[in-house]
């Protein structure tokens, strides 16, 4: 495995797998390696000759108030792991050769950015959608997995794509989670042994929301009532949103939606954790 810290020696190196008819596969992230991340590895794996791994903590889509500084780092491990998964360039770029101190232009989605996380975020999906487009300039992918854990970002992002012709192939792969159906997170370390225990109740959640969807009901803000009910048996969790989209238009289902997509966000003490499902009606 490579470890490249310039962007012209990663384009230089994507250049010369594109030179030899190779297949790029490029799974983004900002570190701190989990099975979630794996998994994505793994998937570009299956598609792709070789394999490119980005680990950049991006400074613009946190708020002053978010948690950049303390947000889980260890770049050995990350190595490791990467390496163990047959990885074939581990991109590792400094702040400075990302943004320059005169860094004036930024990608933004209109109106899907500003619901939801966008709300809650507002700076965020600017940041997130920023960042990805640079990283496709300078990697140069054929294809680029994410994850649906995050599934407005997935969303905004595959319109990125389509809106402003990124020749990049794009899979939104499957949500990996603890054997309690917690989603797994980088933040979820952030976690005390209490709020861990607690914390399944996103998906438990979720679960019930699925069923009283798949069985007929459609009056979303009892289903919300229902939701919230079941989340306030925990006495550590504060609900941010539960939502209810259409999941290929993120926005209000209709009656011909055949596919709802159910969002949450609850806070366990200061930490924010989020989660969903989709539910084919």
């Amino acid at each position: 495995m490579k470890v490249i810290n310039s962007i012209d020696e990663m384009r230089r190196w994507s250049y010369a797998r594109r030179a030899e008819n190779k297949k790029i596969g490029f799974v983004p992230t900002m570190g701190f390696l989990h099975e979630g991340h794996l998994s994505l590895i793994r998937e570009a794996r299956r598609h792709c000759d070789s394999v490119v791994v980005s680990i950049f903590v991006n400074p613009t889509q946190f708020a002053p108030n978010e948690d950049f500084e303390r947000y889980p780092r260890d770049f050995e491990r990350d190595q490791n792991l990467c390496r163990q998964e047959n990885v074939d360039a581990l991109f590792y770029p400094p702040i400075e050769d990302m943004y320059s101190e005169n860094h004036l232009t930024y990608v933004y989605t209109e109106n899907i950015g500003k619901i939801l996380e966008g709300k809650t975020r507002p700076i965020h999906f600017r940041g997130v959608t920023t960042i990805v487009a640079k990283l496709f300039n300078i990697v140069l992918p054929h294809l680029a997995v994410f994850g649906q854990k995050d599934a407005q970002q997935a969303f905004i992002l595959n319109k990125m794509v389509d809106d402003l012709n990124f020749d990049v192939e794009m899979i939104i792969a499957p949500i990996v989670r603890e054997k309690d159906g917690l989603a797994m997170s980088s933040r979820n370390k952030y976690l005390s042994a209490a709020e861990r225990a607690q914390a399944d109740v996103l998906y438990r959640s979720l679960k019930l929301a699925e069923k009283s969807l798949i069985g007929g009901q459609r009056d979303y803000e009892a289903l919300k009532q229902e939701m919230q009910s079941l989340i306030n048996v925990c006495n550590l969790a504060k609900t941010d949103y539960i939502a209810f989209v259409d999941a290929d238009t993120f926005l209000q289902p209709q009656k011909n939606t055949k596919r709802i997509h159910v969002l949450i966000a609850v806070y366990f003490g200061s930490t924010r954790l989020i989660d969903n499902i989709i539910v084919a009606v």
